[in-house]
């Protein structure tokens, strides 16, 4: 019995390698945690940034990528996905390892054409970032199982041919410290993804194209844009 004067959203998840699902309560994303990235995209390498997603623009199971609306200018960004266990507030470096339940490989997808009009008018970024399945995400894999990434290859290929290639050791930011940073910010908590940041390469994508992130010791994740 249900007090609720609408039914219930349901709540968003990723499914896990192996069978299970990991439910999802936010999602985070890392601005400019790449050099390369951050100077491809006309700025000096310095202090990355966080900005978020709503949890249910989770795209999962290899599903389609329907093109968005209100864009002409939709761009890829291949990132690591940490998924939080635990959380808190304060968190030391040394600690926030011990809170990352898996990873997995994603999609960062980007309305530039929006994200650029934001900037130039001091507003804030949402509708570029934050629309409905702006993060792709693959299988999470259990650190249990799979161990903590630190480094090893990620890359983004379209239509097989590689656009993106890096490795998560370049990390600005390294993940203890991205959980670190955001939980001076607000309380992390089971449940949470953080994007991690994307590589150099990033680029648009259009209508027809299968897009095929890869990480080290993960899944691949595999959308086509429709």
């Amino acid at each position: 019995m249900s007090d609720f004067v609408i039914s219930a959203p349901e709540r968003p998840f990723v499914p896990v390698a192996g069978g299970g699902r990991f439910p999802v309560r936010r999602i985070f994303c890392v601005g400019r945690n790449y050099a390369d990235h951050a100077r491809e995209m006309g700025h000096d390498p310095g202090d990355p940034f966080f900005f978020g997603k709503p949890a249910d623009a989770v795209l999962t199971g290899d599903a389609d990528m329907p093109y968005p609306p209100a864009t002409r200018d939709l761009h890829f960004e291949a990132e690591l996905v940490v998924a939080l266990s635990g959380g808190g507030r304060d968190i030391a470096p040394g600690d926030a390892s011990a809170l990352i339940w898996g990873h997995a490989a994603g999609i960062d997808f980007t309305r530039r054409d929006l994200q650029a009009e934001a900037k130039e008018k001091g507003r804030p970024w949402d509708m570029a970032k934050g629309f409905d399945h702006s993060a792709a995400c693959g299988m999470l894999h259990p650190v249990a199982e799979a161990g903590l990434l630190e480094a090893g290859f990620i890359r983004l290929s379209v239509d097989g041919a590689v656009r993106q290639q890096g490795d998560l050791a370049q990390m600005i930011l390294p993940v203890p410290q991205i959980i670190a940073h955001l939980s001076r910010l607000v309380a992390l908590a089971p449940g949470d993804l953080i994007y991690t940041g994307t590589p150099a390469g990033v680029a648009a994508c259009n209508k027809g194209q299968t897009l095929l992130a890869e990480i080290e010791g993960l899944t691949p994740l595999t959308t086509r844009i429709v």
